[in-house]
């Protein structure tokens, strides 16, 4: 084993009370995440230490942390992969060609959306009004084997005494 410092572990002499020296290190904290990549749509599970989620909320996200960092700061082959990949993506995304709307077609486009969730949630109410009025007896159905209790009659125990003799 060299005495080369180690990348991973951070390591220093720890002095007591009693000026006794030890050699003291400290661990990443690194913990397992998944983080959302807008460019490809889908969420990306890594490990990271908080340290690099920091860097990656100031940068605006993975993508955008990921294309600011140079190749020669990555030290695993996953981030230079997804740095590859997303390179690779924003290349397509800046050949494809965009469409623009009007501000009136936008204006129009809006209140079709907006029409359309009114309608969703009157349906829902209507839904919701019509199952609230409906009785208890037609709200089961033939599948479901329930038995109802009925009125008792009080010559119902003649019946059994009679299938017993």
């Amino acid at each position: 084993m060299s005495n080369a410092p180690c990348r991973i572990y951070a390591k220093c002499t720890q002095v007591s009370y009693r000026i006794v020296r030890s050699r003291r290190s400290w661990k990443p904290n690194v913990q397992e995440k998944r983080l959302f990549s807008y460019i490809h749509d889908r969420h990306i599970r890594v490990k990271v230490t908080t340290h690099a989620l920091r860097c990656i909320d100031k940068a605006g996200g993975i993508d955008e942390y990921l294309l600011k960092t140079p190749y020669e700061e990555m030290d695993t082959e996953l981030g230079l992969l997804w740095k590859a990949k997303i390179e690779k993506m924003y290349a397509e995304l800046g050949n494809m060609e965009v469409g623009f709307f009007t501000p009136e077609e936008e204006g129009n486009i809006a209140k079709g959306f907006e029409e359309l969730k009114l309608a969703k949630r009157e349906a829902r109410r209507e839904a919701r009004r019509v199952d609230s009025k409906k009785p208890m007896k037609e709200l089961s159905t033939g599948d479901d084997q329930t038995l109802e209790a009925g009125p008792i009659e009080e010559g119902g125990t003649d019946d059994l005494k009679k299938a017993a003799q």
